[in-house]
């Protein structure tokens, strides 16, 4: 089959535009995550989302209402991460700790009582890209635009926040408010991410895209550009290799990747020469 014939089947449409919505935001995420050294909360975050599908097959959810039923135990969960962290007066990372070994064991205990990991549950831990619905695209659709709102309306004030957020503070931005809004967005994210990479894998596509974006950019502007286009660059490409060449989309996409930081940093090394 050339590649016209390829394109021409639905499943695949639907995977190519669905990662693309979801890489974009992940990547924009991903730069204020880094720079505020808090890119492990999607780890964390990907870990209550295991749990929140394994209470949904638990409960007998159909697999087109999964992502719908987990969004509101992954947002509780972020914001529990906060509330550690201010109220608990415990670092970040820490919090993160705390709410991810709760979610993962939540969910292997929940998991357990269903009777084992099955099939279903294994597609969300290791990404299935390709069986994205077209319910899970309108999905992703709209909280792609609500993302993308967010970070344009409260632009200043991330910015602000992500560099010194003392400075921010005393400059009478509400950071409290601003992170609340960041690891929300963060929450979405993740939850649509799962079908992508998968679970495990989620922190990467938060993570790499970014982190690549920064070793070339020249502005903060730059790098959020940048580490978009990486990011739906990426996943455009690994699905399309995923399937030529009969590999796992999600773990193709997070070696594709870790390939263009790979490349991204030599070129920085090489450009300071």
């Amino acid at each position: 089959m050339d590649l016209a014939e390829i394109l021409s089947y639905g499943f695949l449409q639907r995977a190519l535009v669905g990662g693309s919505l979801i890489a974009v935001l992940c990547s924009t995420l991903g730069i204020f995550l880094v720079l505020r050294r808090f890119s492990l909360i999607g780890d964390g975050l990907a870990h209550v989302t295991f749990g929140s599908v394994a209470l949904a097959l638990f409960l007998g959810f159909q697999s087109v209402f999964m992502t719908m039923a987990a969004i509101p135990v992954v947002l509780l969960a972020s914001i529990g991460i906060l509330k550690l962290t201010d109220k608990a007066k415990i670092y970040g990372d820490t919090a993160i700790g705390i709410v991810s070994s709760l979610g993962i064991a939540v969910g292997v205990m929940l998991a357990s009582k269903a009777g084992g990991f099955n099939v279903d549950l294994f597609s969300y831990l290791f990404g299935n890209i390709l069986s994205i619905s077209m319910t899970e695209l309108m999905l992703a659709a709209v909280l792609f635009l609500v993302v993308l709102i967010s970070i344009f309306l409260f632009y200043n004030e991330l910015f602000a926040t992500t560099f010194d957020e003392d400075l921010a503070r005393s400059a009478g931005i509400q950071t409290s408010r601003i992170n609340m809004v960041l690891v929300l967005l963060t929450a979405l994210t993740v939850v649509l991410a799962m079908k992508v990479v998968g679970i495990m894998l989620i922190s990467a596509l938060l993570i790499l895209p970014a982190v690549s974006a920064l070793q070339l950019a020249r502005s903060f502007k730059g790098a959020i550009f940048s580490s978009a286009l990486i990011g739906m660059g990426t996943v455009m490409i690994s699905i399309c290799l995923s399937l030529v060449l009969n590999l796992p989309a999600g773990a193709t996409i997070v070696l594709f990747n870790f390939v263009i930081f790979a490349a991204s940093f030599c070129f920085r090394l090489l450009r300071r020469r």
